[in-house]
């Protein structure tokens, strides 16, 4: 008798709520739990193309810290698609402008890079303040 290896289907993930408060901790160690989460790495019915991750939901994105001189040197790249069109922005005044896109942006980048990426990514949720509207599903906390 053969014996198969379980592959998870999409019904069998229950889709856990988390939260993360990010208030002083360092943008990198945060971003590496976040993906592994969205991911469904820490679940035992982990498969690498079905989304078996959970929700999260990241509090005080505004008072994440970077270690270094990144705050000063780090550079955000984007272009418009004209020429000459590149546009950057230190991550200090990224921090001060829109504090959700860094936690975003950094967690991104460690994503798949194809349609599932993209549909693990819908299932983050950034807030600067301390603030949600997500008290209904029941968030757990998330220690990082």
């Amino acid at each position: 008798m053969k014996k198969y290896t379980y592959s998870a289907k999409k019904s069998d993930n229950e889709g856990k709520w988390g939260l993360v408060d990010a208030n002083g901790v360092i943008l990198g160690r945060v971003a590496t739990v976040i993906a592994s989460r969205l991911q469904g790495k820490h679940n035992p019915l982990y498969t690498p193309h079905v989304d078996t991750g959970d929700w999260i939901v990241v509090i005080n994105a505004d008072k994440i810290q970077l270690t270094g001189n990144k705050l000063n040197k780090k550079r955000y790249y984007r272009h418009s698609g004209y020429i000459g069109g590149l546009k950057s922005i230190t991550a200090k005044k990224l921090i001060d402008k829109r504090p959700e896109d860094v936690i975003r942006f950094a967690v991104k980048g460690m994503l798949p890079k194809n349609s599932l990426g993209r549909k693990l990514f819908k299932k983050l949720k950034v807030y600067a303040g301390d603030q949600h509207p997500h008290e209904a599903q029941q968030p757990e906390t998330m220690t990082v």
